[in-house]
């Protein structure tokens, strides 16, 4: 490589990374734009009904379908793994530490950035690009408080409801597989989760966990399709991205809570 390329080279990396920091110190400032407003959203209270029904009950069903297979597979898992060892009484403990600290705040946030999010970011681009949201600007109504902040702040309330009924429904589904199909003692099954489970460590730390993925989502969501190119193929592009990037921020951000709260 001559020097010439090399030159380029640096300074393409420079000018990508210059952008990437510039984006996010962007996307900040909108959210503190958000987060100014969450005052004045609360005092309307209809418009968070309307978007909790929007991004909240729409998901509810793919959430408790897609639980109850993850507790179903778990139930297989851990039986068959455990029963090597004599010890398939800990089916229930395997089942609910799973869910609580890991799987239930993760794969309940996945879900929420396929289908809810993708659709918070294509809504709000469509509303860009058919200047609803200049529309909005000229008869003086805050398209941030009005559209933005509303779904951002139903989204945040979403996601740990959506954790929980994932995990709760998800412990029933290796109920099923280890007591029902494969006879595990049903006592012996809750009272594992009962001794083993500890509300402080594993459940109250799961659902923070929930709590800061649905505000990373629906913050990349809503930033996404306001900051979209007004085009069919900008919103195409931003829907594209919020998938992407919601998804590893999840995964990402799940190893540094893991690695800061279940430090032994």
């Amino acid at each position: 490589m001559n020097a010439d390329r090399l030159t380029n080279w640096i300074r393409s990396i420079g000018a990508t990374a210059l952008g990437v920091v510039e984006r996010l110190g962007y996307a900040v400032v909108f959210l503190s734009r958000c987060l100014a407003r969450f005052p004045k959203v609360v005092m309307r209270p209809s418009l968070i009904v309307q978007q909790l029904y929007s991004v909240g009950v729409l998901t509810v069903v793919i959430t408790i379908v897609a639980g109850a297979f993850v507790g179903m597979v778990l139930g297989f898992q851990g039986y068959y793994t455990l029963v090597d060892f004599g010890a398939e009484s800990s089916l229930g403990l395997v089942v609910a530490l799973s869910l609580t600290r890991e799987l239930g705040p993760v794969l309940s946030a996945l879900l929420y950035v396929g289908r809810a999010g993708s659709a918070l970011t294509a809504e709000i681009g469509l509303m860009k690009t058919t200047e609803q949201l200049a529309a909005l600007e000229m008869m003086a109504v805050n398209p941030i408080q009005r559209v933005v902040a509303p779904r951002l702040l139903a989204g945040i309330i979403t996601v740990p409801l959506l954790c929980a009924m994932f995990t709760f429904v998800g412990i029933f589904g290796g109920y099923f597989i280890g007591v029902v199909q494969l006879g595990v003692d049903a006592g012996v099954y809750w009272s594992a989760i009962r001794d083993g489970v500890d509300l402080h460590q594993d459940v109250a730390n799961g659902m923070i966990k929930s709590v800061v993925f649905g505000v990373i989502v629906t913050w990349i969501a809503v930033f996404e399709g306001y900051d979209s190119y007004p085009s069919a193929e900008g919103i195409s592009s931003a829907t594209t991205r919020t998938v992407v990037a919601g998804s590893l921020a999840v995964l990402g951000v799940d190893y540094i809570l893991t690695a800061l709260m279940f430090r032994f």
